[in-house]
């Protein structure tokens, strides 16, 4: 059983009795089964047939963890893999110099680990929680069982392993040719937006993200984010609200970016 579970028994007295969803500390709901989650519709991995999802609640423990807390770390031994149920997860890599790389924020109903975990080597990054989060673990032994027996699923871990890699590509795609900061950070931001487009003239976009976060994200330094933020403000591209960024001219974040 993971650590995790142990964490939520001593922090929070216990988990929960008969299925049911329980308020706890940070304003989480815990789920303690799959068969229980109120979100089964709405993710690819929890949409299975009723015995699959049967048989995945029967080997996940749940666990709830802080910010700051680690799933698993870049070079350690594949344990199993975790369901994001709610919260946010941060995926990089670092250089032996010290040096990060953000790939992705991973959000609720992604499976983490997936890579590592189907073929053995070790978690190729670091899965670091930036919100209080649950995310459910399951033993690799377990898991592989699981994934011989019910075939659907199997498919989906497919799936996300698909979308994983669309996502690296995507990824090193903004940093590779890109020919500049501010194409980099002009990406990011028509990327971030994506979802929040309604076509309305502003979109509004809230942002967790540290500067120097962004900057490792985009392989850039926190002063040059810090900077270009500034000069994006000046020019009327995006207004600034605490969290919220509000992207006030779409056409002129896209004229900074390579034809």
């Amino acid at each position: 059983m993971p650590s995790g579970f142990h964490f939520v028994q001593r922090r929070y007295g216990g988990i929960l009795r008969g299925g049911e969803v329980m308020r706890a500390p940070y304003g989480l709901e815990i789920i303690e089964s799959c068969l229980s989650c109120p979100h089964r519709e709405d993710r690819l991995f929890c949409n299975l047939p009723a015995a699959a999802v049967q048989a995945l609640s029967a080997i996940t423990s749940p666990a709830v963890y802080p910010k700051g807390a680690s799933l698993f770390v870049e070079g350690q031994s594949p344990r199993g893999v975790f369901i994001l149920c709610s919260g946010r997860v941060k995926l990089s890599t670092s250089s032996a110099d010290g040096r990060t790389l953000i790939l992705r924020m991973s959000e609720a109903g992604e499976v983490l680990g997936l890579p590592a975990t189907v073929t053995g080597k070790p978690y190729e990054l670091t899965a670091e929680v930036i919100e209080p989060t649950q995310a459910n673990f399951i033993a690799r032994d377990d898991f592989l069982r699981f994934l011989r027996e019910h075939g659907e699923a199997a498919l989906r871990v497919a799936q996300q392993l698909g979308e994983t890699y669309h996502s690296a590509v995507a990824e090193m795609r903004t940093i590779g040719l890109s020919h500049s900061a501010s194409e980099k950070l002009a990406r990011f931001l028509l990327e971030l937006s994506t979802s929040h487009d309604k076509g309305k003239s502003d979109i509004k976009v809230t942002l967790t993200l540290t500067h120097e976060e962004i900057a490792q994200t985009i392989g850039a330094s926190r002063e040059t984010v810090t900077r270009l933020f500034s000069d994006f403000k000046k020019r009327d591209l995006v207004q600034v609200k605490g969290s919220t960024i509000i992207i006030k001219n779409k056409a002129g974040l896209e004229s900074l970016l390579a034809t």
